[in-house]
């Protein structure tokens, strides 16, 4: 039995929303593990944006992912200018390359989840966008000591040049991942 399209677009929101946390707390581990942990979640997010945009073959599967995200992020408390930016931006740039390439063909989702990979980035981006904020932020709510852990990583931009780069490469690895592994999602798509 074939799930509608609006449960299954609602189902993939909620789990895509649940990867967020699951993130953010790498930064338990270190500060740079929540810095460049959005280099690697495009592995996690393969496996949402392809079912999502199998089930819902028109304009809106990367807008209603990233836009639930942010709507519940913001409800939260978690929002910011660059985030919200950030999230709209990747989401109408994925829509646009779906919608050049076709809704219905696999070609449009592989190409639209590149950018729509770099999700994560938008959320974590206020380190950079407002240092200051960030490290008195950690200083109020991380352990003794996280702050000073977080400064050379908020720093090293070169570091970051190249985790942002190497996520391309990541998102084309974890599509091609989510395409052998969910194949009767990958085959509604032409």
């Amino acid at each position: 039995m074939k799930k509608h399209p609006v449960l299954a677009i609602i189902i993939a929101a909620i789990v895509y929303l649940a990867l967020y946390p699951l993130g953010s707390c790498a930064g338990l581990i270190h500060p740079a593990c929540y810095a460049y942990v959005g280099t690697l979640l495009p592995l996690l997010f393969a496996f949402v944006y392809l079912p999502a945009s199998a089930n819902w073959q028109r304009f809106g599967a990367a807008v209603i992912l990233n836009g639930f995200v942010l709507i519940l992020g913001f409800i939260a408390g978690e929002g910011n200018l660059p985030f919200a930016v950030g999230m709209i931006a990747l989401a109408v740039i994925a829509e646009i390359i779906r919608g050049v390439c076709g809704y219905k063909t696999l070609k449009g989702v592989k190409l639209s989840f590149i950018p729509f990979a770099f999700s994560f980035y938008t959320y974590s981006a206020h380190w950079w966008f407002d240092k200051a904020g960030s490290l008195a932020a950690a200083v109020e709510e991380m352990p003794a000591g996280y702050a000073d852990k977080m400064a050379p990583v908020i720093d090293n931009i070169p570091l970051l040049i190249v985790m942002l780069l190497f996520t391309v490469p990541v998102a084309i690895l974890g599509m091609l991942v989510a395409c052998k592994g969910m194949k009767k999602q990958a085959a509604l798509l032409k």
